[in-house]
């Protein structure tokens, strides 16, 4: 599978990122009252109300445009020119509204077409725009088909290309080639695990149609750790920190999003006699919903929403408490994912964490190392608020600077209890949601 350069014609070496995967996407929209951020030069999720909660529209593109009108031009940068982006691709990428534009009923069109010799096409981007990191990431899209043709929904990070691919990361929301129309894929690439070797999933039409007959949605969930793919609100893969094994993840940081339709490539093969032009891809919206792992909410850092607490450096174990046993005191472990009520925490805008109708506790508003932490009837106090880095993945008690911790730390292991430590960073102090 291949890869998608995320700029220029003179970025398009080995170092270009898209090597395509598969992807499978997508989830419920929730929200009726969901707010908006405007399209802004800039907007990002960082940039939503802090007080936006799990489930809320943070950011989205209706495209709503008059007919024949360019996308958004706060939004959306035309990534331009030809010599192949890295995969032997055919197309020119121009700024025509032949190729790209509002259709006037809610749709932003991508049309790949035949142009003497040769293709043009449309490549949007949304680099130093919009750039988003975590959330759940949605759009409606109605792909083309035929021999040679190749739509895609994707991401690549937001250093790009002053980090150059796969270094920057790349997530591949949905891809599709043209040979294989009951197929979509889902993949991430980075330093170890990109090209051929991306981490990819593979979506099948359950009644093994194409998808370009009808519109579908596709989606990801990403929250720090862990990438999970969806079609039609149908799970089909998950990544986490484990997959990529040794190598880095490089997917806690910010990304923009991309939208184009190729012209052949060395993993779709090319146009041939049964291949029709123009082809057409139709996009009626992206959303971006607060999925609990942006930071906000009463100023607490701590992302909101209810879920597993994972270990990120083995992501097959959750934060437990024990027997399901609500009683006070009962002292915090880490056990196997079963995804009962004994795993289920809750993220509150008031910085705690509460399981079974209590709340994650220092034992009495301990500071020092090896302070067990455990379950105990929520109080208000310092002693039960948690925030959370994104970047080292640590929940850190503020009243005691220190961080929730593995005893004895890594290797992990079923059983194993909680307390305060000094932070460190190390894998017995990463979590994710």
């Amino acid at each position: 599978m291949f890869h998608r350069s995320a700029a220029r014609p003179s970025h398009q070496t080995a170092t270009n990122p898209r090597r395509r995967r598969r992807s499978r996407l997508l989830l419920a929209a929730l929200a009726a009252g969901a707010l908006v951020v405007p399209l802004q030069t800039g907007a990002d999720l960082a940039a939503a109300p802090a007080a936006s909660a799990a489930g809320q529209l943070v950011w989205a593109d209706e495209f709503n445009g008059a007919a024949g009108s360019a996308p958004n031009p706060a939004v959306w940068t035309h990534e331009l020119g030809a010599s192949g982006w890295g995969n032997n691709e055919l197309q020119n990428y121009v700024n025509s509204r032949s190729n790209s534009a509002m259709d006037g009923t809610g749709n932003l069109v991508i049309t790949a077409r035949r142009d003497g010799a040769g293709y043009t096409s449309a490549r949007l981007a949304t680099n130093d725009k919009v750039e988003l990191q975590y959330g759940r990431i949605e759009a409606s899209i109605k792909i083309p088909r035929g021999q040679g043709i190749w739509p895609a929904f994707w991401m690549l990070g937001a250093g790009f290309p002053q980090t150059s691919w796969p270094n920057s990361g790349e997530i591949d929301i949905m891809e599709n080639i043209g040979r294989e129309p009951h197929l979509v894929h889902g993949t991430v690439h980075g330093p170890g695990y990109s090209g051929a070797n991306g981490i990819s999933g593979t979506y099948q039409h359950p009644q093994g149609w194409s998808f370009a007959d009808t519109w579908h949605t596709f989606a990801i969930d990403w929250k720090p750790g862990e990438i999970t793919w969806f079609v039609d609100g149908q799970q089909y893969h998950r990544v986490t920190r484990a997959s990529v094994g040794g190598n880095q993840w490089v997917f806690d940081q910010k990304f923009f999003l991309i939208l184009n339709l190729a012209v052949g490539g060395d993993w779709p093969g090319y146009p041939d006699g049964s291949t029709q032009f123009p082809q057409q891809m139709f996009v009626d919206y992206i959303h971006v919903f607060d999925n609990g792992s942006s930071t906000g909410g009463g100023g607490s850092g701590l992302p909101t929403g209810t879920s597993a607490i994972r270990a990120t450096a083995n992501t097959g174990l959750c934060l437990d408490v024990p027997w399901a046993d609500a009683t006070d005191t009962n002292r915090i472990q880490l056990a196997w994912c079963n995804g009962n009520a004994a795993q289920s925490w809750t993220r509150g805008a008031d910085g705690s964490i509460r399981a079974l109708g209590k709340c994650l506790d220092v034992a009495r508003s301990g500071t020092a190392n090896g302070t067990v932490v455990w379950l105990y009837t929520c109080n208000g106090t310092g002693a039960q608020k948690w925030t959370y880095d994104s970047a080292t993945r640590a929940l850190k008690n503020p009243q005691s600077g220190k961080c929730l911790d593995a005893t004895n730390g890594a290797p992990l292991f079923d059983g194993q209890k909680m307390q305060l430590y000094t932070c460190n960073q190390t894998d017995a102090q990463r979590w994710s949601f």
